[in-house]
C-alpha cells in the first residue's frame, strides 16, 4: 500500500535522517524546501509564504491523491540581545519555525479530513519549556509551535487526525552552524552574549544524533493513537518534569546561571 509523507526542511538534520529511513520503508517523501535532498521527490518551497506552500501541497496531492503524513520540521535560530534584534530579523524567525508550521498544516488538514485522517507531527524544542537568554525569540517561536499543537490536536480529533509535537533537546546537527546572531550587541551586556551562545554551540554539538529524533519519529506514525506531546531523552524527560514542579522562580533561576550570568 502506497504512504506518502511530506517533510518541510528535509535537506538536512532531522528532516533528512527521517526521511532516509521512511524511503528505506517503503514511503514516498517529498521534502519542501528551498534545497534539494538526494532520494527525496523536492518541490522548491519557501515555507515562510504561504502561496508558496499551498502550491506544493496541492502538487503533492495532484501527483499522489494523497498525504498520509505531515511533518513541520523547517526552522533555524536566531541568537543576540532582545533589544539589538532588528524586527525583520525577528519576522523571519517567526515566518519560517512557526507560520510555516501554520501555513503546511492548513493547506493538509481538508485533504485528510476528506481522506479520513493523517498524522500531523511538529517539531518543536525543549526551549519551549524553558526559554533561553540571547535565544528568546527561537525560545518563543517554540513555544507557540508547542501551543498551536495542542489547540490543533483538540481541533481535528473527531476528523482522525492524530497531533504530536516533539520537543527534541540539544542534538548535533548543522542547526548550530546555520544560527544567525545580531552582526552588533550592545557592549552593555559584556560577553555574556558570547558566552551563552558558545555554551549553547557546545552543549548542541556535544548532543543527540538526529537518529535519535527520527526514531521517535516512525514511532508516532507507526503508531495507532500516538501521545500528542513528546519530549526525546530521560534526562530531558526529568527536567521537563522538575519544570512543572518547582516554582518558576527557581527554574529561571537555574536556566540564568546556564546561560545568563
Amino acid at each position: 500500500m502506497k504512504k506518502v509523507a511530506v517533510i518541510t526542511g528535509a535537506s538536512t538534520g532531522i528532516g533528512n535522517i527521517t526521511g532516509k529511513k521512511l524511503l528505506e520503508k517503503g514511503w514516498i517523501v517529498y521534502n519542501l524546501a528551498r534545497r534539494e535532498a538526494d532520494g527525496f521527490k523536492n518541490i522548491k518551497t519557501d515555507v515562510s509564504i504561504k502561496h508558496d506552500v499551498d502550491i506544493s501541497i496541492a502538487q503533492v496531492i495532484k501527483e499522489e491523491g494523497q498525504i498520509d503524513v505531515l511533518i513541520n520540521n523547517a526552522g533555524y535560530g536566531i541568537s543576540g540581545a532582545i533589544e539589538n534584534t532588528d524586527a525583520c530579523s525577528i519576522e523571519r524567525q517567526f515566518d519560517v519555525n512557526f507560520m510555516g508550521s501554520v501555513y503546511a498544516t492548513q493547506a493538509v488538514i481538508s485533504h485528510m479530513r476528506e481522506s479520513g485522517g493523517g498524522k500531523i507531527i511538529n517539531i518543536s524544542s525543549m526551549a519551549a519549556e524553558f526559554p533561553i537568554p540571547f535565544q528568546s525569540f527561537y525560545s518563543a517561536s517554540k513555544a507557540a509551535i508547542s501551543s498551536f499543537t495542542a489547540s490543533l490536536g483538540m481541533e481535528v480529533k473527531p476528523f482522525n487526525i492524530k497531533v504530536t509535537t516533539i520537543l527534541p533537546g540539544d542534538i548535533k546537527t548543522d542547526f548550530t552552524a546555520k544560527r544567525e546572531k545580531n552582526e552588533k550587541d550592545d557592549e552593555k551586556y559584556g560577553k555574556r552574549i558570547e558566552g551563552a551562545v558558545s555554551k549553547m554551540e557546545r552543549d548542541e554539538q556535544s548532543g543527540k544524533p538526529p537518529e535519535t529524533i527520527a526514531e521517535v519519529i516512525l514511532k508516532v506514525i507507526n503508531r495507532k493513537n500516538p501521545s500528542p506531546y513528546i519530549v526525546v531523552g530521560w534526562e530531558y524527560k526529568l527536567l521537563s518534569i522538575l519544570a512543572r514542579i518547582l516554582p518558576k522562580r527557581l527554574v529561571y533561576s537555574i536556566v540564568y546561571k546556564m546561560y545568563g550570568g
